[in-house]
Order: C-alpha cells, then sequence, then structure tokens
C-alpha cells in the first residue's frame, strides 16, 4: 500500500502563500459535486485552495503527495460523540459525562470535562473522523452545552477547539430523566412530569429576566438561567436524545411554545413516523444504521429510517454514540445504501449533514475552495468493507499516517 499511495516528496519551501500541501493522482469525492478522477487537491495556510482533474502542482509546493488513484473525501463529522467526557480506560474515577444532580443543568460544559488525550480520539482519527460534538450523557432533561472539537493531537482543550463553531445545548426526554429522577422527591417520575420540568424550567428563566431588568441589584445572577435565556435568544442549538416519534412531537410542542427551534432529534429511532413533519420544521435527526430493541424505546426502529427521513428532505446525520463505531462511521454510512440510500445520499451523511447541523458547513463538510483541509485519504471507495483511511488532515496537518504506522493515540504530543 505504501507503493500505492507514494512517498511525500519534499520540495523547496515557498513563501507564505505557498501550497503547503498537494494530492495528485486522487479519486476525489467532494461531496457537492461528482467524484473527480485522477483529481488534485491544494492546500495553502490550512484551506483549500485548488480542487479539480488533473490540475498542476503549484511551483514551490512544500509536500506532494501521490494517491495513486485512493480516495479522497472531507474528513468525517460525528454529530453526537462522548469521547474525552467518558475516556478510556473507563470507570466512575473519570466518567463525567453526566452531572446527574439534578433533572436541569444548563451551565454545566463538557469542555471542562474532556480529557484531551484520550486515546479514544487518536483512533477516530485513524478512521478518517477529523470533527465531532461532544455531549453531555442523557440522564437530564437539560445537560448541558456540548463542545465542538477538531480531533488535532493535543495537550489542552484550546488545541482542539473548533475555533468559531457555534453553541450547543443537549436535552433529553422520554425514559432517561424519569428513570433517573423519578425516585426523587420532585421528581420527574413520567412523561408529562418531564414535559411539566421543561416549562416550569423556561418559566423560571423568562421570570428570572424581568427580574433582571426591574430588580438587577435585588436579582443575582444565575449561571442557570442565563444559559436558558440565549436558548431563548436563539444563541443556542438545541440538540435532544429521542426515541420515540411521540415524545419528539411533545418536544416540539415544547419548545415551539418557548419560541426555540430544535436544530436535530439525536438517536430518534421513531423519526421516520413522523419525517413529513421534520421536513416542514427544519429540524434534523442524527441516528444509527441499524440498533435496534436494546431499550424499549427503540423497539420499532426500522434500518429505513434515514433513508426514508432524508428522502423527505430531513437533514440527516450518522453519529457514532460510541468511541469504538466512530471507528468505522464510513461503514456505519454504508450501511444507508441497502436500506435505500444513493451512495452519494449516504455519504452526506458523515460529511455535510452533520456539518449543517453542527453549524460548521461553511469551514467542513465538503472539498471546495475556501474551506479548511480537512482531509481524509481511504484505500478503497469508503463504503467498501475493505477500506482503511491511509491518511487524516486536519487544517492540513496529517495528524495519522498508517503507513507510517504512527498511530497518535500512542504518541505524547
Amino acid at each position: 500500500m505504501v507503493g500505492l499511495i507514494g512517498a511525500l516528496v519534499a520540495l523547496h519551501v515557498g513563501t507564505a502563500a505557498a501550497a503547503e500541501l498537494v494530492i495528485v493522482h486522487a479519486t476525489i469525492l467532494p461531496v457537492v459535486g461528482p467524484p473527480i478522477t485522477d483529481g488534485t487537491l491544494v492546500v495553502s495556510d490550512g484551506r483549500i485552495t485548488a480542487v479539480g482533474a488533473a490540475l498542476p502542482v503549484p511551483p514551490g509546493a512544500v509536500e506532494v503527495v501521490d494517491a495513486g488513484g485512493a480516495y479522497l473525501l472531507p474528513g468525517l463529522i460525528d454529530l453526537h460523540s462522548h469521547m474525552g467526557v467518558y475516556p478510556w480506560p473507563g470507570g466512575p474515577a473519570h466518567s463525567d459525562g453526566n452531572e446527574a444532580t439534578h433533572p436541569t443543568t444548563p451551565a454545566v460544559w463538557t469542555g471542562d470535562s474532556v480529557r484531551v488525550l484520550d486515546p479514544a480520539f487518536r483512533a477516530a482519527s485513524a478512521g478518517g473522523v477529523t470533527s465531532a460534538l461532544v455531549l453531555p450523557g442523557s440522564a437530564n432533561l437539560i445537560g448541558g452545552e456540548g463542545v465542538v472539537l477538531k480531533l488535532r493531537p493535543g495537550r489542552t482543550l484550546h488545541d482542539m477547539r473548533f475555533d468559531g463553531a457555534p453553541r450547543h445545548l443537549k436535552m433529553a426526554c422520554g425514559e432517561n430523566p424519569k428513570r433517573v429522577y423519578g425516585q426523587d422527591v420532585d421528581g420527574p417520575s413520567t412523561r408529562m412530569g418531564n414535559v411539566r420540568a421543561l416549562r416550569a424550567a423556561f418559566q423560571a428563566a423568562r421570570d428570572y429576566r424581568v427580574a433582571r431588568q426591574t430588580r438587577p441589584n435585588e436579582t443575582p445572577k444565575d449561571a442557570d438561567l442565563e444559559v436558558l435565556l440565549d436558548v431563548l435568544d436563539g444563541k443556542v442549538r438545541v440538540n435532544v436524545h429521542c426515541y420515540r416519534h411521540d415524545d419528539m412531537e411533545a418536544m416540539l410542542r415544547v419548545m415551539e411554545d418557548q419560541g426555540v427551534k430544535i436544530s436535530a432529534f439525536h438517536h430518534a429511532t421513531d423519526a421516520y413516523k413522523i419525517r413529513d413533519l421534520l421536513a416542514a420544521k427544519g429540524v434534523g435527526v442524527a441516528t444509527w444504521p441499524d440498533w435496534w430493541g436494546f431499550k424499549h424505546e427503540a423497539y420499532e426502529a426500522i434500518p429505513e429510517n434515514a433513508a426514508l427521513n432524508k428522502q423527505a428532505g430531513v437533514v440527516v446525520a450518522t453519529h457514532s454514540d460510541s468511541p469504538h463505531t466512530v471507528q468505522r462511521l464510513h461503514i456505519e454510512a454504508a450501511k444507508h445504501v441497502a436500506a435505500g440510500l444513493s451512495e452519494q445520499a449516504a455519504l452526506e451523511t458523515i460529511t455535510i449533514d452533520p456539518a449543517r447541523l453542527m453549524g460548521v458547513a461553511d469551514r467542513v463538510g465538503s472539498l471546495e475552495v475556501g474551506k479548511d483541509a480537512d482531509l481524509v485519504l481511504f484505500s478503497h471507495h469508503p463504503f467498501d468493507v475493505q477500506a482503511l483511511a491511509l491518511r487524516t488532515w486536519i487544517d492540513g496537518r496529517l495528524v495519522y499516517d498508517r503507513a507510517a504506522a504512527k498511530e497518535l493515540a500512542h504518541v505524547q504530543p
């Protein structure tokens, strides 16, 4: 395989505007257009500056990679991850994804729990994943804010944060909150209790706004209510853990009463039942291709869920929810083809669609001039079961190289 993709050819270093990386003789899947055979992609200053068929190598290019016909894609994107907050090795000592002390904890932020040296990040890079939304768990009705990361190796959270990405709030409905808090004095212990508690939380935020405006000296700041005000003001994207279609419909009613748009339902195994409603309201779906029966809420999951939603006009992301599944996200997306999606549409579920739902589609998710050079080179078509990520780049920087056998999970940054 080393012979297939060729060695890096070092050329003389040019000016600051010179190409840092040029990939030639690649089969390019740009996502936003048809495949490009014998394609060339040029990177300068961490951005894509040219992409097309058989383009000339710019003078002064720093590195040239001969792909030898291998498949070049935008870096894959996972919209639902708990890497870093449930790091390897697992255990209570550093399982920090759920602040399960109250049904509503809006002000907690997964960035404060992320272990940046979690080996799962490097393993995900080895599967071609370059960005992920790391969310709190689903114990709480309002579990807090997530953090959008680029899977760069680093020692600090700052090294991994996706600069400019919007804020994301994690919420949950249905079984989880009532199971976790059902024995508490204040509950909730039923689905109707879930809805009551959510309405009460947003009403408290509205009352708090009035109090801060009319009695500022007598009303101390409340971090949780401040976050809910930002949600009410449209400053935070809302992501809801939800399985059953009736729970999703209830959440739509609750949030519409508050004037809040839901960005996406996550897991959403019943979404196919209300796909027309989701499409009309512009609500996305993040789901698995074939998880079924692991809890009562998932008993009516079907493998055609993603295909039916996407064909109805819903933006659909294939998510992992697992440090293991994220390593083969391209194979998870391939399963949608067997369930009725075209290869192009299935590819969108791990690239441009999650980028849209993450609010970063202007930066990543497709191979276009001006976008970040987050790239993955696969040995075969990504939906081929033999496909392996040969190299992964983030902002034009090589973060994984299979040929050199440098698993960054075992390298101290």
